[in-house]
């Protein structure tokens, strides 16, 4: 009778065992490097995230769209991706350029290139985010932002030259949007195209307030020695 009793007791303990749940995920095995993803957004449920993420960057809620990606597995290349660029808006560069350069090394994208590219510039690393920036070019050549950031970083390193094409082709793919407009101004005034201000003008509604303000931001490029 005690062995069946003791086999009994045995048996519920053993049982007891099998059915304990698993531990939590912690934000650290989400956020793993070891995890990274190069898959493309697939599932509705990753899209409908994505899209969250993306208005409140529109919205300038980084520290909130941080957040709301850090509560769930990074599923896909484009959550990593968005989890560099919102460490970098955050302040958190190093811990930035350790995930763009895992997105380097194992998915090789434009973009991974591209974000890298911006963390090194803001870190002060002009030569490095000029190489990744080339290299993002050449892979995204359709990219406004990527030609237009390229173009840029070739005016700090005083190629105004090469800046000018880089930011032509910026403005014509983003239709005359955004930071292109005083970039390429800033080009064309350093390389004394006149013609280009003009098609500036006519194009693209530049006004003279504009031109005055790229006149004053022109003096800090120079030409390369």
């Amino acid at each position: 009778m005690q062995k069946i009793i003791l086999g009994l007791v045995t048996a519920v303990m053993l049982g007891g065992c099998a059915h304990q749940p698993p531990p939590p995920v912690t934000a650290e095995d989400r956020l793993s490097l070891a995890n990274l993803s190069c898959e493309p957004v697939n599932r509705p449920e990753d899209q409908v995230q994505m899209d969250m993420i993306d208005d409140m960057m529109a919205r300038q809620r980084e520290h909130a769209a941080l957040a709301q990606l850090e509560s769930r597995p990074l599923a896909t290349v484009d959550h990593w991706l968005r989890y560099g660029q919102l460490l970098a808006a955050t302040g958190r560069l190093d811990r930035s350029e350790e995930v763009f350069r895992a997105l380097v090394d194992q998915c090789g994208t434009g973009r991974s290139h591209h974000g890298l590219g911006m963390v090194l510039l803001k870190k002060n690393d002009v030569n490095g985010a000029l190489n990744h920036l080339r290299i993002a070019r050449e892979r995204t050549p359709a990219s406004a932002e990527v030609r237009n950031d390229y173009g840029y970083v070739l005016l700090v390193v005083g190629l105004p030259e090469e800046a000018a094409y880089e930011l032509r082709t910026a403005m014509e793919l983003g239709n005359g949007e955004g930071p292109v407009r005083q970039n390429l101004a800033v080009a064309y005034l350093l390389t004394e195209n006149w013609a280009g201000l003009q098609w500036m003008t006519q194009q693209y509604n530049f006004t003279g307030d504009e031109r005055a303000y790229a006149e004053k931001l022109a003096p800090q490029f120079g030409r390369a020695e």
